[in-house]
């Protein structure tokens, strides 16, 4: 299973991928958690990426695309991988296509989660994180057993400063700009699937499920 998944903010991806890669036994990887995961390690990469993060500035694709690279050449995706949100546009995907071409990694699909806005604004007003172990809950879906405290941990459970109404449209208006293009270039190579993410997370999974075995995925 190589799979790519995508969708705006709030799409549920994070959840979707967590569920999948347990389910499956696949690698989950997010850029986010790999970038920090090298700089914590202190490798090549990692150090690289710091020097960036240090300046306030974005680390550049190609150091991006190299160490999830590097990840997919890793025992851990041996039995594949669900990328989660990556790549962001065509540029990026592109440079990852003949990177994963030059390895003669092919990936199977990439699905879209189709999520209204209205739905994201819920989800995001109502998710709260961990600051200890990056939990994630949600004050109606996935509340914890006690309000304020992470059930794994025991650490605070806190709102995301960008997870208000304002600034949720604003992310998801520069996410559309920059993802239309790259939606249809994924329908060019004959690899996008796209699902509905406004329903619950148990009835999106059984809809993957379906669908991995249409294709022979699995």
């Amino acid at each position: 299973m190589r799979i790519v998944l995508l969708g705006p903010p709030g799409a549920g991806k994070g959840t979707q991928a967590a569920i999948l890669t347990d389910y499956y036994k696949v690698l989950h990887l997010a850029t986010g958690d790999l970038l920090r995961e090298e700089v914590a390690k202190a490798s090549e990469l990692g150090l690289k990426a710091k020097g960036y993060m240090e300046k306030g500035e974005l680390a550049p694709d190609e150091l991006v695309i190299d160490m999830v690279i590097n990840k997919l050449n890793s025992p851990e995706a041996e039995k594949g991988f669900i990328l989660d949100g990556f790549p962001r546009n065509v540029a990026q995907a592109e440079a990852f296509g003949k990177r994963l071409a030059e390895k003669s990694i092919n990936l199977d699909n990439v699905i879209y989660l189709e999520t209204s806005e209205d739905i994201i604004v819920k989800r995001l007003t109502g998710r709260r994180i961990c600051r200890a172990c990056g939990a994630v809950y949600h004050v109606v879906n996935i509340p914890p057993k006690v309000k304020g405290v992470c059930d794994k941990c025991g650490g605070e459970l806190y709102q995301r400063k960008d997870d208000t109404i304002e600034t949720i449209k604003n992310r998801l208006k520069v996410y559309n700009q920059q993802t239309a293009a790259l939606i249809d270039y994924y329908k060019k190579e004959d690899k996008l699937f796209m699902v509905s993410g406004d329903v619950d997370t148990r009835e999106l999974f059984t809809k993957l499920q379906e669908y991995f075995k249409k294709q022979n995925i699995i």
